[in-house]
């Protein structure tokens, strides 16, 4: 088993791992807490998690520190890159699932169902500062980069697209958690060829304003 040899596994992962599902699976259900719609109540739960991850784990801040600053122009071309060719790969998957199933049309509207009552400059705004920056770093940063520290390059990525998938299933949305395991496997990838958040963080910001904003799936 090829552990990781460039993180070192933070004993606080479980617990930050744990509350992440109590924050993200209620969120996907209910959609709404109180006065915070989706959007903001997804920025707040990542916003937690994100500071849990970097005050836990010191490889974490290293890998940060050592990944920003080097090659940024080449990484952010690796992203954008990236970024359109996963938008390919959902843009086929629409259509295939439209064509194969006749609940398809019916879960990919209620994804976008996540936007009612939200402005796309507010969305575009906290997908670009917030979720997209944070999800990578927890979900690729901490929880991949821990479990691969912990068990291994390949068990932990597959580990992390569980993890990843997991909090999508309470939704019950089939399209939905097709969805988020294709990302966790597209992402989980990435992180392990490049080793770089900031190639991760603009692949994701660029796919979501793409996908939910720029070029929707949902005609």
């Amino acid at each position: 088993m090829e552990k990781d040899p460039d993180r070192t596994f933070t004993k606080d992962f479980y617990p930050v791992a744990a509350l992440a599902l109590v924050l993200f699976i209620p969120m996907f259900v209910s959609r709404q807490l109180m006065f915070l719609d989706f959007w903001w109540w997804m920025s707040t739960n990542l916003v937690i998690v994100c500071t849990l991850s970097l005050a836990h784990d010191k490889g974490l801040r290293r890998e940060m520190a050592g990944d920003l600053p080097r090659q940024a122009g080449y990484k952010i071309l690796v992203g954008i890159a990236s970024a359109a060719l996963l938008y390919l790969v959902f843009r086929a998957g629409n259509f295939l699932s439209r064509e194969m199933f006749e609940f398809a049309g019916r879960d990919i509207g209620r994804v976008y169902g996540f936007k009612d009552g939200a402005g796309a400059m507010r969305i575009a705004l906290l997908m670009l500062f917030i979720i997209g920056p944070g999800e990578e770093l927890f979900w690729r940063g901490f929880v991949q980069g821990n479990l691969s520290a912990q068990k291994g390059k390949i068990p932990g990525f597959w580990l992390g697209v569980l993890f990843y998938t997991l909090i999508h299933v309470a939704t019950g949305n089939v399209i939905l958690i097709l969805a988020a395991f294709t990302g966790g496997l597209f992402w989980g990838w990435l992180y392990m060829r490049y080793r770089s958040l900031l190639v991760n963080m603009v692949s994701h910001i660029v796919w979501d304003i793409s996908v939910f904003l720029l070029l929707p799936f949902s005609g």
